[in-house]
């Protein structure tokens, strides 16, 4: 698992400061400190949701764990929709710490790009279509993470084929490749799309520095992309996961009496919030103990994951697998 490279260059890897493009991504209850200082200390660049430590008191305490054991950049995730009444605090003691990314999701990046970049810190939102990256871009987000087909949790409805060379030529501010990428070969073929950096998450729930439980991961590894589903069941939108048995008896859309409620005007902001909260809870059973009512969220990548590594061991065969396509690609361009 040897890599000869030394770095990748990109626009967000030298806004970064980093050796390479490769975020591991902010997943709710996987991402925890070891993953984020791990991942950062491999040359990529390890983030976390803020809502993965509650209470707020330990969030401040894991900023600082983490930011104690590498120099290196790390990233927040921020929810910036009103469900969340954290969002000001977790802006708040991120931008004490020095952290040096902020990833925001499902709402308005307004605040969190204003008060980041006062500290120079920079932003990337996540987007599914260009109304809401172009609206980001406005905004002055330092770059997009497009979430296309494939991805786990709240992925989007367009192929990462489509998506990246579209916003690549609609915006001014660089594009992140998310969804369904957990193989060295699979970062090339983004950057020869037009991105300048990609985000994984699937890949590192397969890690040993995720504490989720042993069976959620090899959970990952044994799933083909034929097993994951698209629910609304879990927080309302979207949202990938495994078709496990307890999947399959739940169903994967919303039960009428709430889409009626989340469709009316009325109750809209009353239902919304209530979806996300059991939805989370829901997953958070699920990723810290067997359970029949399992709930693993996950995208069509666990096809090509093969074991649980260490995340440094993760970016080690990124890097081997990106070499060798890169090589292939020229050999057969010599030959042909």
């Amino acid at each position: 698992m040897n890599s000869k490279i030394s770095s990748i260059e990109t626009a967000f890897a030298k806004m970064m400061g980093i050796s390479y493009p490769i975020i591991a991504a902010p997943m709710f209850l996987v991402s925890n400190e070891n993953l984020v200082v791990a991942a950062s200390e491999a040359g990529g660049i390890g983030t976390f949701p803020a809502l993965n430590y509650r209470p707020i008191e330990q969030y401040r305490d894991a900023l600082k764990n983490i930011k104690q054991r590498t120099k290196k950049p790390i990233g927040v995730n921020i929810i910036v929709n009103k469900s969340n009444t954290r969002q000001n605090e977790d802006l708040r003691y991120a931008l004490d710490a020095g952290v040096e990314l902020f990833i925001t999701s499902l709402g308005n990046p307004q605040a969190v790009i204003s008060e980041a970049h006062k500290n120079g810190a920079k932003v990337l939102c996540d987007v599914t279509n260009l109304e809401f990256a172009k609206k980001v871009q406005d905004l002055g987000a330092d770059g997009v993470i497009a979430v296309g087909a494939g991805a786990g949790g709240h992925a989007g409805p367009i192929s990462p084929l489509v998506l990246i060379p579209w916003l690549k030529q609609e915006l001014q501010i660089p594009v992140i490749a998310a969804g369904g990428i957990s193989h060295g070969s699979q970062i090339l073929a983004c950057l020869g799309l037009g991105a300048e950096g990609v985000s994984l998450g699937t890949r590192f729930i397969a890690s040993k520095e995720a504490e989720v439980d042993v069976s959620y991961k090899e959970a990952v590894v044994r799933a083909t992309p034929e097993d994951i589903v698209m629910t609304t069941r879990v927080s309302g939108t979207p949202a990938a996961v495994i078709n496990t048995d307890y999947v399959k008896k739940l169903g994967t859309d919303l039960p009428w009496v709430l889409r009626l409620l989340k469709q009316n005007p009325l109750t809209k902001k009353y239902v919304v919030p209530l979806i996300h909260l059991m939805g989370m809870r829901a997953l958070e059973a699920a990723a810290n103990k067997p359970t029949w009512k399992t709930v693993w969220s996950a995208g069509q990548s666990v096809g090509l994951i093969k074991e649980i590594l260490s995340t440094d061991e993760i970016y080690r065969r990124l890097l081997a697998e990106y070499q060798e396509a890169l090589e292939r690609l020229r050999t057969e361009s010599v030959s042909s």
